[in-house]
């Protein structure tokens, strides 16, 4: 079985897979939230790789017992559903192979966190304002068809419609891991609602997507905190109620401020503004990782990198093109009304090659 080299891997996955089962159980363990919680998601890892490893040693089997057929029977029908066996079974061999060495490579930590979501309006004005606002109702319409949770935390609205900034919390599923591929600018290209001559313009709108910490990823010190209360305000300044519920916390010892006046409550305005600064801080030092794979990987663009255009939506043509894998998309509009999983999906494919590349297993 020389030529099925991936089965030599089998064993010791195997091994770490029931170590990390009864692992989970362990009372000790248990007590330990941030590292059962690793152990966990280690588990859940190599569940998926088991099972397909399994099938793979499945197909391998029902290969050379059908060589073993071949070799000692003589009724033909026999040997010809043996054939047949083999045939089938070596086609899904690369299939499972390819499988295995895609989760063979570590996953990002990271992939199955919730995500906060930040759109800025960039270059344009009005129209940058507006684009902005359409970005936030394509995110908002994708993660509803995900069956995703999405709150804004906090927003700017722009003077004729729209937002100059909004931030939102998204929770779900393996948010993160679908999400980061929306990091970096958009462009939009179309006639604004406020062109006399029918020219069309090109505006921006910053897209950020970062992991959300969990309460055990950072400690938070409150003699590193300041918070300040003001009241909620809506456009143009007028006030949305006579309360201080409106949270404002500064991290002393970073500088980071973060805001949340979602909430007619003060207490859950915190409890929002509290998960942000924990992922904002937890993100300045997963940024450095993420500015070391933006720089081998296309698909990924660092986090500090503002100026990283990765998409242009051309509104006379019905275009999208996604720069980074030179993909273009004649439906935009059912891109701007959340359809945008195919898009993802072969940002994905592309980096899942870049990664096998990397890894060279």
């Amino acid at each position: 079985m020389a030529q099925y080299a991936l089965l030599d891997k089998y064993e010791a996955i195997k091994h770490r897979y029931e170590e990390v089962e009864q692992q989970i159980t362990d009372p000790e363990v248990i007590a330990d939230m941030k590292r059962y919680v690793k152990l966990n998601q280690e588990y859940k890892n190599l569940q998926r790789l088991v099972e397909v490893f399994k099938d793979y040693k499945n197909l391998v089997d029902n290969i050379e017992s059908g060589k073993e057929i071949l070799a000692e029977e003589s009724d033909e029908e026999m040997r010809e559903m043996a054939r047949e066996e083999i045939e089938a079974s070596e086609e899904l061999i690369p299939v499972k192979e390819r499988q295995i060495k895609l989760l063979l490579v570590p996953a990002d930590p990271q992939d199955g966190k919730n995500a906060i979501l930040e759109i800025r309006a960039g270059t344009g004005g009005d129209e940058a304002s507006i684009f902005a606002g359409d970005l936030f109702r394509m995110y908002s319409k994708f993660c509803e068809k995900k069956g995703w949770r999405m709150e804004v935390t906090n927003l700017n609205e722009g003077t004729v419609g729209g937002y100059k900034e909004i931030v939102a919390s998204i929770t779900g599923e393996g948010v993160y891991g679908i999400m980061k591929y929306e990091s970096g600018v958009h462009r939009v290209q179309r006639i604004p609602q406020t062109e006399t001559q029918g020219r069309v313009h090109t505006s921006a709108a910053t897209v950020a997507v970062l992991p959300e910490a969990e309460e055990f990823d950072v400690e938070l010190k409150d003699s590193d905190i300041r918070k300040d209360t003001y009241c909620s305000s809506g456009p143009g300044g007028q006030s949305v109620n006579t309360t201080y519920s409106a949270i404002r916390l500064t991290h002393m010892p970073t500088g980071i401020v973060v805001t949340c006046q979602d909430e007619k409550s003060q207490l859950k305005n915190l409890a929002k503004a509290m998960a942000e600064l924990r992922t904002r801080i937890y993100n300045m030092e997963y940024q450095k990782y993420i500015d070391e794979i933006s720089s081998k990987r296309k698909t990924m663009v660092s986090t500090g990198d503002r100026s990283a255009k990765i998409r242009t939506y051309n509104w006379p043509q019905g275009r999208v093109t996604d720069h980074r894998i030179n993909l273009t998309m004649y439906n935009l509009q059912a891109i701007i009304n959340g359809d945008i999983d195919e898009i993802i999906e072969k940002l994905m494919i592309e980096e899942n090659a870049e990664k096998l590349k990397e890894a060279e297993i």
